[in-house]
């Protein structure tokens, strides 16, 4: 595949939040690996991709910033094939997130979508909801105080009116579950899938694990949470996924989270391979299309 020429786009360092160096190990990587297939794989920062003419077909990247995710629907529209889609991080962000989930059977905790000035604390009792969490809804976090947890409706709304204050317009509220904390990482259509409990390994980027603590290491289907995963990766258009889910003690399983590209830093050797097979493959399914259409 000497004639593929590739185009990687880095995360800008304000979406990786106390994850700059093990986000641009992945695609590094990542990068090796298709160049020992024979690709050609041209690295930018986030910023040269939105201030260029990139000119490769196919473009891998770890886009969050808004234009750069704009310019990457643009792209796609125009043919580029574009992994992860700029449409699946749009569709990621908090909001559609929990519109998408919700709407499609996708287990999640129950939620509102809220604007942040408003007074919830009359619909969170009507809900019957608690302790629980508010998260921004426009972006992905980018700092600690873009999640919270709060333990009652009082301290929501609190939290609420700061995050207005920080002009944070939309937050979605989830309720808090009880249960073991599961991170994992997958790759669309292929075997790969990794799986622990972030707080028994020390991993963390703002923290939060705490509230759940240690694991009790409840059972729960593996296969059938790969199952879910991919299911909801093609929901949302995201090839390249990592989230969170809560295992209850009844073994049932409710993503709280899912993310476009994470940093897959337990597992990178393995994800790797696993995300240049899945890359091969659609490049491979792209070139057929556009060669049968004339293009």
């Amino acid at each position: 595949m000497a004639e593929i020429e590739i185009a990687g786009v880095m995360r800008s360092g304000a979406y990786s939040p106390n994850n700059i160096g093990n986000d641009a190990a992945i695609i590094n990587t990542v990068s090796e690996h298709l160049r020992k297939r024979g690709c050609s794989v041209t690295l930018y920062s986030e910023e040269q991709f939105r201030n260029s003419d990139i000119t490769q077909d196919i473009i891998l990247n770890m886009c969050r910033e808004p234009a750069s995710v704009a310019k990457l629907q643009s792209l796609e529209d125009k043919g580029r094939l574009v992994i992860n889609s700029g449409y699946g991080i749009s569709n990621s962000r908090r909001e559609p997130l929990t519109r998408l989930l919700i709407a499609n059977g996708i287990p999640y905790p129950q939620s509102l979508i809220v604007n942040t000035n408003e007074d919830v604390r009359a619909e969170l009792d009507e809900a019957g909801i608690g302790a629980c969490w508010i998260k921004r809804g426009d972006f992905h976090a980018m700092h600690k105080e873009d999640i919270s947890y709060c333990r009652n409706a009082r301290e929501a709304q609190d939290m609420l009116h700061e995050y207005f204050y920080r002009g944070i317009r939309r937050a979605v509220i989830n309720r808090h579950l009880t249960g073991d904390l599961v991170k994992f990482y997958g790759v669309q259509g292929e075997p790969f899938f990794y799986w622990f409990y972030p707080f028994d390994e020390g991993h963390s980027k703002y923290g939060w694990e705490t509230v759940n603590g240690k694991s009790q290491g409840y059972a729960f289907d593996i296969p059938a949470l790969h199952q879910l995963c991919e299911r909801t990766s093609r929901l949302l258009d995201v090839k390249i996924y990592g989230g969170d889910c809560i295992v209850g003690s009844d073994g049932t399983v409710r993503i709280i989270d899912f993310n476009d590209w994470p940093s897959f830093a337990p597992c990178r050797d393995e994800a790797a391979a696993a995300i240049a097979r899945c890359i091969l493959k659609n490049i491979r399914k792209h070139l057929k299309t556009t060669r049968h259409n004339g293009k």
